[in-house]
């Protein structure tokens, strides 16, 4: 059977890129060799989300082929797109070495385009994946869609095909004209393996323990939000929910950093808020126990949440999840009165509803947890892997 040799586009090493890379590798069918354009989170990168230095505590690089271009930007860094990423090393890279194809993960960096030429100059086929959303594209201004169906839509039509990380993106892809027959299904996804083994690890005994050295007691109901203190995430909806629900029997712990945060401690501390825990940023090794200590995941996000991969990892921690209805993820892992709750973005008062009735009911908090962790167990990187195959022998 035929062995496919791919070059996998993209920016700079990602920790949740990182582990299907090497699942990619060990399959048998499949020769990879990843191109990053950075290597800025290798190094340590001024994230600017969570407004400090952060450096991964995974191994970014292990278990596949990778090689790094040189960035000839003048304003360097994958923050400052388009013209931050400026790798023309990519174009040799390509003719010397016989890739069947290329994909490529966007097409906001400079680079992405001179990719994009390349092959269709060469006559190379090249795939595109990206994370958009058609839920957050239709509210955009008549004028930018009008434009990006002309530019998108000639894209498209030259990509041998588009590889969809979910319902939304795959609905995105056809409002500007993608053929269905080009899009295939490569979910988005983070380690479940690792994520699931965490899990395990958690008992109810440790849990406690775990709680107390917070300051939380066995008896209260633990709401966890985990990510960035940035506007487009929207903590304060989770604070001000929290604030309404009438029980003595709560806790809330945000996990993560950013420029809101001090906003957030003020107003926890002007309302009188009690049991609201702010942990800081947590590295990747970290996060287990804070999902494991956890009773019911919150992301209420608003515009800029293309999907929210935090819910697929307090997915595999048994977690019932509330998202906004904005969040891209939500059509795909949050089935409405299954495994949680979707709420109207910004609606702080139907949020607390869907949390008060949480609260209350740890027998619906259990179901909900198991419908969760039977959803997200089959959103793996094996489905991703079996969607970039079927876009392969298409060629």
């Amino acid at each position: 059977m035929a062995k496919y040799k791919i070059a996998f586009l993209i920016s700079h090493p990602i920790q949740y890129f990182s582990p299907l890379f090497k699942d990619m590798t060990g399959y048998p069918r499949i020769d990879l060799t990843v191109l990053y354009c950075s290597d800025e989170s290798i190094r340590g990168m001024q994230d600017i989300g969570f407004a400090r230095q952060v450096k991964w505590d995974l191994p970014l690089l292990e278990g596949y082929k990778y090689k790094f271009l040189k960035n000839y930007s003048l304003f360097p860094g994958v923050a400052c797109a388009p013209f931050g990423l400026m790798n023309f090393g990519i174009i040799l890279e390509l003719l010397q070495n016989n890739y069947d194809a290329a994909i490529i993960h966007g097409w906001h960096y400079f680079t992405y385009w001179i990719v994009f030429l390349t092959c269709l100059l060469s006559r190379r086929p090249f795939f595109i994946r990206s994370e958009l959303p058609l839920n957050q594209e239709i509210i955009r201004p008549k004028w930018k869609i009008a434009i990006k169906k002309i530019l998108l839509g000639l894209l498209f039509r030259k990509a041998k095909g588009l590889l969809a990380i979910g319902s939304e993106n795959r609905a995105f892809y056809k409002f500007y004209n993608a053929k269905e027959d080009k899009i295939y299904m490569t979910p988005y996804t983070v380690d479940n393996k690792r994520l699931m083994e965490e899990y395990d690890k958690f008992n109810e005994e440790k849990n406690e323990e775990l709680r107390k050295d917070i300051g939380i007691s066995k008896e209260d109901v633990v709401v966890v939000f985990v990510g960035k203190f940035i506007a487009k995430k929207r903590p304060i909806d989770l604070l001000k929910a929290y604030e309404k629900i009438k029980t003595d029997k709560k806790a809330l712990i945000f996990v993560g950093d950013g420029k809101l945060r001090n906003s957030l401690e003020n107003y926890t501390k002007e309302k009188g808020l009690e049991k609201v825990y702010f942990v800081g940023f947590k590295n990747q090794t970290e996060l287990p126990k804070y999902y494991a200590m956890a009773d019911i995941f919150v992301l209420p996000s608003g515009v800029g949440e293309t999907w929210g991969l935090a819910v697929n990892e307090a997915m595999c921690f048994n977690l019932p999840i509330l998202v906004s209805d904005l969040v891209g993820c939500g059509k795909d892992l949050v089935k409405y009165g299954k495994n949680g709750f979707i709420f109207r973005t910004g609606d702080v008062k139907e949020l607390a509803d869907y949390l008060e009735k949480l609260i209350k009911d740890s027998n619906l908090r259990r179901e909900m947890g198991e419908e969760s962790f039977e959803i997200i167990r089959n959103w793996d990187y094996q489905s991703d892997i079996r969607g970039i195959m079927k876009a392969m022998e298409a060629l």
